[in-house]
């Protein structure tokens, strides 16, 4: 253990490199707190995005990172802002003109749309943690409307009101000349309407701990503390870390910007600002930021409808200082990269295991992978034999690898399923084959002759290396020009796997059969 925590030390994997920071922070001594506090927020003005989950699914791998290094406790929680006023009314839920009856109102005030809840800041809330649940993730709940209620907060809005006025120095240095006439780091929870008041405040008073401001003409006061007076997002950010103590919390990088209002808040109040770490935002397919009120990008539902959580998390890995376009097209390439490291995972090094996504994924505990067959193959299998089952890939797959079964490789028998839905929803109806060039002719000709004369083992490498020798005969320059011309005229797709592997999936006699189709134009036409 003392070796692999000294690899740990040295990893350059990013959530190591993260850690390494966080542990800095109590060098000198352990915090008071007994612990480390890792935590997320999460805004449910509407239905929680596949960004939320990337976010807890992050700090989780820096967490596991941290219990690597340290003997330290550590506790994650993720905050829900839900007593937020909801600004606008998301664009996917229903009872639009009930919701726009309920605008300004906090999130937890507003009635829930489906039915399902006390409120649809609760919906989201409950969507939030059942997704969090589907993954296994170890954290805590805390919802803004109980800890402001509950009188959690009670103290740092008490200081929030002696220090009024360096916080709202900070604020106005931030703020254009019109917004500075009318902001307050406050606003107030209306008596009558319930409504979060954007309205400019006539007097703090430290000592009461309560804020006077008028409201339709009349003058009104309330106390900061009870949950009947929130405050503005950016300064409860830092109000949130000092009340919290919170060491560890990441945001997507058009927070970034905001990151010293945040730190300095957080001072102000007598906190320590955390160590914070800004990712590169989620797009959709495109290039468009992914919003919760607006419903595009993918979600957490239909990632998992084509593939295992497994491969979402090893996306999420990938370079968070990068932007990732979330579209469908990404899942097969995950899922095939995933399966990749997990293979490689017993043949490496400690140092490489520490590197390996597969190690942050599953806290250092990585399964085997069953995945003998590549979900790519499974996708081009499933588009040449017309199978519309999972029976009808298994038959194929029991040929190519006889000891494998749904029984005894589960994670393949649920990834043909996968699979099936995949090519069925997104393959089928983006097909487009085409009808071979002379050049291309020559050499199918070719390949068709010689998988008729093969009289070895449907061996992948020994294929592979017969259909390359194919292209390289033929003068395809460059090569790939070859196999593109291989997965256009044969899979009508402009990609494809390893040929050699498709031919001993499929079959020889299969493919020779495909070939003769796609000669005959019955692919194309």
């Amino acid at each position: 253990m003392t070796a692999l925590r000294d690899a740990a030390m040295k990893s350059k994997a990013w959530p190591f490199e993260e850690a390494r920071r966080v542990l800095k922070r109590y060098e000198k001594k352990d915090p008071e707190k007994g612990h480390v506090l890792f935590e997320t927020g999460y805004g449910p003005s509407g239905l929680p995005h596949i960004g939320t989950f990337g976010e807890v699914a992050r700090t989780t791998m820096i967490r596991r990172a941290f219990e690597m290094i340290s003997d330290i406790p550590t506790r994650l929680i993720c905050f829900s802002d839900d007593m937020d006023g909801m600004r606008k009314v998301p664009e996917n839920v229903p009872q639009q003109e009930m919701l726009r009856e309920h605008l300004q109102k906090p999130l937890t005030s507003v009635p829930d749309p489906f039915g399902e809840h006390d409120s649809f800041g609760g919906h989201n809330n409950a969507m939030l943690r059942r997704f969090l649940d589907t993954f296994g993730f170890e954290y805590e709940f805390v919802s803004a409307t109980e800890f402001y209620k509950s009188g959690q907060f009670d103290a740092t809005l008490l200081k929030a009101a002696e220090k009024y006025d360096e916080i709202m120095a900070v604020m106005l240095a931030s703020l254009r000349e019109e917004r500075q006439q009318t902001y307050s780091c406050f606003l107030p929870i209306s008596p009558t309407t319930g409504r979060v008041l954007y309205v400019p405040i006539k007097h703090v008073d430290a000592k009461a701990g309560t804020i006077t401001f008028d409201e339709d003409g009349q003058e009104l006061t309330l106390p900061v503390t009870g949950g009947q007076v929130k405050l503005q997002w950016k300064p409860d950010f830092g109000a949130r870390w000092a009340a919290l103590d919170v060491d560890f919390e990441m945001y997507g990088k058009d927070h970034s910007t905001n990151t010293p209002i945040y730190d300095g808040i957080c001072r102000i109040l007598g906190g320590r600002a955390p160590e914070h770490f800004t990712y590169e935002l989620f797009l959709d397919q495109h290039g468009q930021k992914i919003s919760k009120s607006k419903g595009n990008g993918l979600s957490i539902d239909e990632w998992l409808t084509y593939a295992a959580t497994e491969s979402l998390s090893y996306f999420m890995y990938q370079k968070p200082k990068t932007a990732k376009r979330m579209h469908f097209d990404v899942i097969p390439k995950a899922v095939d990269e995933y399966h990749q490291q997990l293979r490689a995972f017993p043949d490496q090094t400690p140092e490489q295991q520490l590197a390996n996504p597969v190690w942050h994924i599953h806290g250092g505990q990585v399964p085997q992978s069953d995945m003998v067959v590549p979900f790519q193959m499974l996708l081009n299998l499933a588009s040449v034999a017309g199978a519309a089952d999972k029976d009808g890939l298994w038959g194929f797959i029991r040929r190519y690898a006889p000891e494998a079964s749904p029984e005894s490789h589960p994670g393949l028998d649920k990834a043909a399923g996968y699979a099936l839905r995949y090519f069925q929803d997104f393959v089928a109806p983006t097909r487009r084959y085409r009808a071979p060039d002379e050049q291309e002719r020559r050499a199918l000709e070719d390949l068709a002759g010689r998988l008729a004369a093969w009289d070895g083992p449907a061996d992948p490498e020994a294929l592979q290396t017969m259909v390359f020798a194919i292209g390289r005969d033929h003068q395809f320059e460059p090569m790939k020009n070859w196999f593109s011309a291989l997965y256009q005229v044969l899979l009508g797709a402009d990609q494809g796997p390893r040929f050699g592997g498709f031919i001993a999936l499929y079959g020889i006699a299969e493919t020779r059969a495909l070939i003769e189709r796609a000669l005959a134009g019955e692919l194309a036409g």
